[in-house]
């Protein structure tokens, strides 16, 4: 009876043992869980904290549309943006440099288009050989529907943020657009359009990736100079917009 009593006992224990064990099993996997979450939840806070230009919480991946575009853009592919790039150069070279036309280099490339398919389709019986198989293009209907919807939202936003400034709601707006004004128009009589239009196209294509490889830096520079605008905006907002005159808005009607 005390060997059976004694067995009873041991066997007792030791299920208390692995009951205890798998209770601080858990407490320490809860615990773990709780430090990940504490992790997680600190590494958040120091991402909200650190100052992004213009407000980005994407990667500049992302921001620029993502796909084969933003791989064109951060050069991702080499070769590619390279072939963009050197296309760019060469009709900027060829129209601005050399005085090509637009209208000129159309016309020449289609009489030769034109010419080599008339004259290999004529020819391919006396030659023994297949005439060209001219491929049947037909623009798909979707695809302009959705390049003038598109088109359509870009202009009613354009058009509604106009209004908005004209009606005199957003001071800083308005100034931000007359100085954007202004300095395109010292640019534009700096340089005519084609060649402004090709200084933003290789900025587009060098700006990003220089971006992206300097982003850290380019952020503290960028937090650095807001704070000193607001800074020098708040003086001014003092010194001359709080003592210039201002209206109630009412609503007119016009008869």
């Amino acid at each position: 009876m005390a060997d059976h009593a004694g067995e009873h006992e041991s066997v007792v224990e030791s299920v208390m043992e692995k009951i205890n064990d798998k209770l601080h099993d858990h407490d320490s996997s809860s615990s773990d869980s709780e430090d990940d979450k504490e992790k997680i939840s600190s590494v958040d806070a120091v991402k909200a904290k650190i100052y992004r230009l213009f407000g980005r919480e994407r990667p500049v991946h992302k921001v620029l549309g993502g796909g084969k575009p933003a791989d064109i853009f951060l050069w991702r592919d080499k070769k590619i943006t390279a072939g963009v790039l050197g296309f760019a150069t060469s009709l900027w070279v060829l129209f601005e440099l050399l005085q090509y036309h637009l209208l000129t280099l159309v016309c020449h490339i289609l009489i030769l288009a034109l010419a080599v398919l008339f004259l290999w389709s004529n020819a391919s019986t006396f030659i023994n050989k297949s005439p060209p198989q001219i491929p049947d293009v037909i623009l798909p209907e979707d695809i302009v529907l959705g390049v003038a919807a598109a088109l359509r939202i870009e202009i009613n936003k354009a058009l509604e943020i106009f209004r908005d400034i004209a009606s005199g709601k957003e001071l800083k707006k308005f100034l931000a657009v007359i100085a954007g004004l202004w300095v395109l128009s010292i640019l534009g009589n700096c340089w005519n359009f084609l060649t402004l239009f090709y200084i933003c196209f290789v900025l587009l294509h060098t700006v990003p990736v220089l971006y992206e490889k300097f982003e850290d830096q380019v952020d503290a520079f960028a937090e650095n100079a807001e704070a000193e605008i607001k800074k020098q905006y708040a003086v001014f907002n003092v010194k001359v917009l709080s003592k210039i005159p201002r209206g109630p808005l009412k609503d007119k009607k016009f008869l």
